[in-house]
């Protein structure tokens, strides 16, 4: 039995250190090592941190990425120049899946024909009182006038505290007053495993969540019977976009957002929402009362906004080709970015 039991744990430990070995010869997605390095409200990756990305259990969209001195996927160190324009948003623009040439910074530099530089600064988990920081370090810092935003839809709910897409500014979602929410700096044995490529490739490709799985292991499961599905396939009817009605989370929000932008933005500030892609695609309804809420304040309080299912409609009127990266990833394509960033350029350069 000694020798049985022996002989088991060397096989396994040997398999273990071959998967380790073949992760290491494939594009697993490895550690950013991300910390408050710059300023005690931005999370960043660590500087001139040489890491790689790819999506999914075969590794798709592979990329080999480097960040900056400050921490961003940028072509750019970020010096002090006011010709800048800081490109700001989550995953949306540092859009680890594309080639560096199709990024939003590098598209957008090329729609302004290369007169300005475009400091790319995304960070994937992040909502929009988070980007008021980014805009904060970036006018004190580098002497940026001019800011674009590329926001997901829901960028101004995911603001509030425990949406799961705070990296330090946020709003009691009871109480709407403000918070800083520092992210937990990472256990000694989340330190060891970043060092393992099959360990990443478990948590970051597979997504396994250790603590989940060891819940479901000691959790009985009762079998539910399915939901009915009548009805589910019916077609959305679009109706006519009604009038915005005050939504108190998006509202707070918001305001949050602009008083504290307001001594920063010397120049303009540009905002590109994305829609609901496959249902604009599909023809069906894409109305969010959220969404809209925010586009109605925005321009109120003096942004200039890119409202993408305008740009996105008249595509899809004409073109079946889809903007997403594909049915995995929902993120913007080489063309809907370049879509994208040709809006943005127009009033930058009016």
């Amino acid at each position: 039995m000694k020798h049985t039991m022996l002989g088991a744990l060397t096989g396994l430990l040997g398999f273990l250190l071959l998967a380790e070995l073949i992760c290491r010869l494939l594009p697993v997605s490895s550690a950013t090592q991300a910390d408050y390095r710059i300023d005690p409200r931005i999370l960043t990756y660590a500087p001139h941190h040489p890491w790689r990305y790819s999506t999914g259990w075969d590794l798709r969209n592979p990329q080999s990425l480097r960040t900056n001195g400050h921490g961003f996927v940028s072509d750019h160190e970020f010096v002090r120049d006011p010709n800048a324009v800081a490109l700001i948003g989550d995953s949306y623009v540092e859009a680890a899946s594309l080639d560096a040439a199709d990024r939003p910074a590098a598209q957008l530099e090329r729609a302004l024909g290369g007169r300005r530089p475009v400091y790319a600064m995304g960070a994937a988990g992040t909502a929009l009182l988070d980007y008021a920081e980014r805009i904060r370090y970036a006018h004190e810092h580098f002497g940026v006038r001019d800011f674009v935003l590329l926001m997901e839809r829901s960028d101004a709910l995911q603001a509030l505290c425990g949406s799961g897409n705070v990296h330090s500014q946020c709003l009691d979602p009871t109480t709407l007053t403000p918070r800083t929410l520092a992210v937990a700096p990472p256990s000694m044995a989340k330190r060891v495993l970043r060092e393992s490529a099959l360990a990443q490739y478990l948590v970051s490709q597979l997504k396994v969540e250790p603590a989940r799985l060891l819940r479901q292991v000691f959790t009985r499961s009762v079998p539910v019977e399915p939901a009915s599905q009548v009805g589910a396939a019916t077609p959305i009817v679009a109706p006519g976009p009604p009038k915005s009605q005050p939504m108190p989370e998006v509202d707070a929000v918001v305001a949050a957002f602009f008083d504290r932008v307001k001594p920063q933005v010397m120049g303009r500030l540009v905002i590109a929402i994305d829609t609901h892609r496959p249902a604009l695609m599909q023809q069906r309804a894409t109305d969010d009362p959220a969404r809209r809420r925010f586009i109605e304040l925005a321009r109120v309080a003096g942004a200039t906004v890119i409202d993408t299912e305008d740009l996105f409609r008249p595509h899809f009127s004409r073109s079946t080709l889809s903007l997403d990266i594909g049915p995995y990833d929902g993120h913007l394509n080489p063309l809907g970015v370049r879509l994208v960033t040709t809006a943005m350029a127009q009033p930058l350069t009016e």
